[in-house]
């Protein structure tokens, strides 16, 4: 009687296994037929009822169909994935014949290829390229530049601040590579230094918390106002092309002594007035002085022997120049728009 149910069980079993049309359904019939509470198991109960001579006839039995059931899942199981892997390699082929598609190749950020036309005029001039930390010391971004506690720039509202400690900010210049620089490296000293700094700026126009600036320095004997502004004007002919106009006005920073800010003309309105200009007529593009004596004494370098210039500009700012570019704001928006003019 068991030997009969177990014989129908192998029937019914593989012909249902061999037109499972799925993995699912073929999973679902394994634990059908062959799970804890499968068929087989409630057939094999029954063996309790047969007598010593009888189970181990019975439960070859039951082992060759276990076994019999087992081989119909896998090959089931080979065939369905050999019918999924045909129709995947089918809906996947690829025509030849047909035209290809265009492949749209980006290019480099309009601001970067301002910073790129930089880096190459400074190195011609001998300058070298440092970086540093974005995360300073105030001791480097401040307190060596000779900007005493009592400045607003060492504000809490003009300056990012870490855990309550005003000992660790976002830089808000690239200045602190100058004194690093002058702590690190042996006299004569011509260096640039780009980067991004953050600040508590209002977003307009011209202004942004977050931006770039390029701070260089030259460290020599004999160095003067004159070499300062000489080769900033070269440094602007050659960005903006020869005849550009420009203007030095008296400025104070702590560390530069005598200080100045420089401007071009307005590219909007050639120095009519405009709202990119706020109506000025000049753009503001650096601020600029002779390294003051207390900076070079505090790094080491004697000011009686030694004298040096230095500047920081905003990247964003030569950007808008170089462009035509009328609202700082387009160069962080990211739109594919606007980028793809350059």
């Amino acid at each position: 009687m068991m030997k009969d149910m177990m014989q129908q069980l192998r029937d019914t079993a593989i012909s249902a296994i061999l037109k499972a049309e799925n993995v699912e359904s073929l999973e679902a019939m394994r634990i059908k037929y062959l799970g804890k509470k499968g068929e087989l198991t409630a057939i094999l109960k029954q063996m309790g009822s047969l007598s010593p001579e009888e189970r181990p006839v019975m439960g070859q039995i039951a082992n060759k169909l276990r076994s019999d059931i087992e081989e119909a899942l896998d090959q089931r199981r080979k065939d369905l994935e050999a019918v999924r892997m045909a129709l995947k390699l089918e809906s996947e082929t690829v025509d030849v014949t047909m035209p290809g598609k265009d492949v749209r190749e980006g290019h480099k950020h309009p601001m970067y290829n301002v910073l790129d036309q930089i880096k190459d005029i400074f190195i011609g001039m001998g300058f070298e390229i440092v970086d540093g930390p974005e995360v300073e010391l105030s001791k480097y971004n401040f307190t060596m530049l000779n900007i005493d506690e009592s400045h607003p720039s060492r504000e809490w509202t003009d300056t990012f601040y870490f855990k309550d400690d005003s000992s660790i900010c976002l830089r808000t210049q690239t200045s602190p590579m100058q004194v690093r620089t002058m702590l690190t490296r042996d006299v004569p000293i011509r260096m640039i230094a780009p980067g991004r700094v953050y600040r508590k700026d209002e977003v307009d126009a011209t202004h942004s918390p977050m931006f770039h600036q390029i701070e260089g320095m030259v460290i020599d004997k004999g160095i003067t106002m004159a070499d300062l502004k000489a080769t900033l004007n070269l440094v602007v002919e050659k960005l903006y092309g020869e005849g550009t106009v420009t203007r030095f006005r008296p400025h104070h920073f702590p560390f530069t002594e005598p200080s100045c800010e420089m401007d071009i003309r307005c590219h909007k309105c050639g120095g009519k007035g405009c709202p990119t200009c706020k109506g000025e007529g000049w753009i503001e593009i650096l601020g600029a002085g002779m390294v003051h004596p207390k900076v070079l004494a505090g790094c080491g370098i004697d000011p009686d022997v030694y004298s040096g210039w230095a500047f920081g500009m905003g990247l964003e700012r030569l950007a808008m120049g170089e462009y035509k570019i009328t609202d700082l704001r387009l160069i962080f928006e990211n739109d594919v728009r606007f980028l793809e003019q350059f």
